[in-house]
């Protein structure tokens, strides 16, 4: 089976009572356009996706009467940080942005993938963080950049 097109979000619609099989996927294999996966049953899956769209958690691959193949998302090693003010902000974001980590924001979260050098600056500044396993939205992006002399 080769899949196209997603058909919607699972966490968009109203879906019926079906069997649900499921592909897990890494958040950074959501920006492939072209993969062969396969899911929880064991069933093969080619995905070729036609447009530039990322895939996301709850993406409907398949779907009929009684039957619908989706994705998960696993979740990641992460490491939220939850800055207190706005001085522990900017101290943080200028440390990550120095290390040009990229980082995701919900609500008063700072989320960048684990990495214990950042654990322990945060905890050297006295900011609040914890690690986790996270499901991830989108996947981290890494933003070509290089300093100018």
């Amino acid at each position: 089976m080769i899949i196209k097109e997603t058909l919607g979000n699972i966490y968009a619609k109203a879906v019926k009572e079906k069997h649900v099989e499921r592909v897990y996927l890494r958040s950074d294999d959501l920006l492939k356009r072209i993969q062969r996966v396969k899911t929880d049953h064991g069933n093969e899956i080619g995905i070729r996706l036609k447009e530039e769209k990322k895939l996301a958690d709850g993406d409907i691959l398949y779907e009929d009467e009684n039957n619908m193949i989706i994705i998960s998302v696993l979740p990641e090693d992460v490491l939220v940080i939850c800055p207190a003010t706005l001085k522990e902000m900017g101290e943080i974001a200028h440390q990550i942005g120095n290390r040009h980590l990229p980082a995701q924001f919900e609500g008063n979260e700072m989320i960048v993938q684990y990495d214990h050098l950042v654990e322990q600056l945060a905890n050297e500044l006295n900011i609040p963080c914890k690690r986790e396993k996270r499901k991830i939205k989108q996947p981290f992006r890494y933003v070509g950049h290089h300093h100018h002399d």
